[in-house]
């Protein structure tokens, strides 16, 4: 995790942390870096979420581009997946969405897809650091005819829904199914996409105003969706983030099915029909010890990253898997998309509950999630470099994890998105690891917590 971004790109409380003027030397910074050696006008393509201050740092963002002389296509309240994919359909060579993904609507943030629509990796973000915070290059500012032109495209984003209609062979006819959207992206799509489909769909959170943008709706609140599945007829709930860019689900029942269990649902499908890769699934060290169980029950082999789906795609290309995933929702389906999509992970299951005839709670019982809890402890950016070397926090690790021994886990991480240090352990004995959690995030607290 750099200086600016973290495990998703540069955030911060829009206005405050992150000001128009940084949007704009991050413009700048990213069209230098990512068009270095182009031999025509660059183009960029800049999509972004619901949120108030989305338009404020869109066009910061979109007036460093042209600054230095790059082009760029404003396509509107769109996912951050369909930014990842029209930056190829509209042959640009970069792309920024404007988002802070799951975050309430105060924060906002800034993701960079380079020309291949894939989230940077270290060295280019660094290079982008190194220019905002150090000044080490001068980007040129051309004048007169090399300033660069923004347009606008609304329509643009008809060709993401038809790509994403397109990964399934299966219409969803005959489905019924509530939608969170959690009036964010997804609110622009949603219903088309799947309506489209054939299915019959129940909107849910798809009325943003700027600052209701996850308040109590979607993938960080399922309570709302799970309710509404409960009380009516429908085969499932569906619910999104704030950039559509993850995906979880509630059964028949109401039941939460989350990404490691969609993931178990889909990698275990495609290995029956020869489609997964290596017959190996990349997820993350957060992933359910049950998911690692059922992969090795089905013969399936199982990776874990580092948290972020940019870290489970790169080794999804480093050795040509094929699909991966976080508990979270990010999910990869690396045939059709280059970064995590819950519309096209809905799609993906929902055709496969329509393929198969079998409901959502069937499909989702081929894996038991093993209890897991967490508790968050808040800490300041030098607490957080303070984690790695103090040997309080290590040993009451170590200790924790000795207890657990084969029956458990612990995973302590700093967020990369926000000001915390996650805690969060697995087992059968809830009560037990309940306990341990409790002990060492007392000690980071102890240690080096703060406001």
């Amino acid at each position: 995790m750099g200086r600016l971004f973290g495990t998703d790109g540069v955030r911060g409380v829009a206005n405050s942390e992150l000001t128009c003027t940084r949007a704009f030397d991050i413009g700048r910074a990213a069209a230098a870096v990512l068009t270095e050696g182009c031999r025509r006008r660059p183009v960029f393509v800049i999509g972004g979420d619901t949120r108030a201050s989305t338009a404020m740092l869109s066009a910061a963002s979109a007036s460093g581009l042209c600054s230095v002389g790059a082009d760029v296509i404003d396509i509107g309240v769109v996912p951050t997946p369909a930014v990842a994919f029209l930056i190829g359909k509209l042959k640009a060579d970069a792309g920024i969405m404007i988002t802070a993904s799951h975050n309430p609507y105060e924060y906002n943030g800034i993701k960079i897809f380079g020309g291949d629509g894939r989230k940077l990796p270290d060295l280019l973000e660094d290079r982008i650091e190194s220019i905002v915070l150090d000044g080490v290059t001068v980007p040129p500012t051309p004048d007169g005819n090399g300033v660069g032109r923004i347009v606008h495209d609304a329509t643009a984003v008809k060709s993401y829904i038809d790509h994403v209609k397109g990964t399934v062979m299966y219409s969803l006819d005959g489905l019924s199914i509530a939608v969170d959207c959690s009036n964010g992206s997804a609110s622009v799509t949603a219903e088309v996409l799947f309506t489209s489909l054939g299915a019959n769909v129940h909107m849910i959170a798809a009325e943003p105003d700027g600052v209701n943008v996850n308040e109590n709706c979607g993938s960080t609140h399922i309570e709302n969706l799970a309710n509404t599945v409960k009380n009516g007829n429908f085969d499932c709930g569906i619910a999104f983030d704030g950039d559509a860019d993850r995906c979880l689900c509630v059964d028949e029942n109401g039941e939460l099915v989350d990404g490691d269990r969609i993931m178990a649902i889909c990698a275990l499908d495609l290995s029956e029909r020869g489609r997964l890769n290596k017959n190996t699934v990349v997820g993350t060290v957060m992933s359910n010890l049950g998911f690692v169980r059922f992969c090795e029950d089905n013969g399936l082999r199982f990776i874990a990253t580092k948290v972020g789906d940019r870290f489970v795609l790169e080794e999804m290309l480093l050795e040509d898997y094929s699909f991966g995933g976080e508990q979270s929702g990010h999910i990869i389906f690396k045939d059709f998309a280059t970064t995590g999509d819950g519309q096209l992970t809905a799609v993906q299951l929902l055709s496969l509950m329509r393929r198969t005839g079998k409901r959502l709670s069937e499909l989702a019982s081929v894996m038991e999630v093993y209890p897991q809890t967490s508790k968050n402890v808040t800490v300041t950016p030098e607490g957080k470099l303070m984690f790695y070397t103090d040997r309080d926090i290590a040993a009451a690790m170590q200790e924790a994890k000795d207890e657990l021994g084969q029956d458990g886990r612990i995973v302590v991480r700093p967020s990369g998105t926000e000001p915390l240090i996650r805690v969060m352990a697995e087992g059968m004995d809830m009560d037990k690891i309940k306990d341990i959690v409790s002990r060492v995030a007392g000690v980071i607290e102890e240690r080096i917590g703060g406001n």
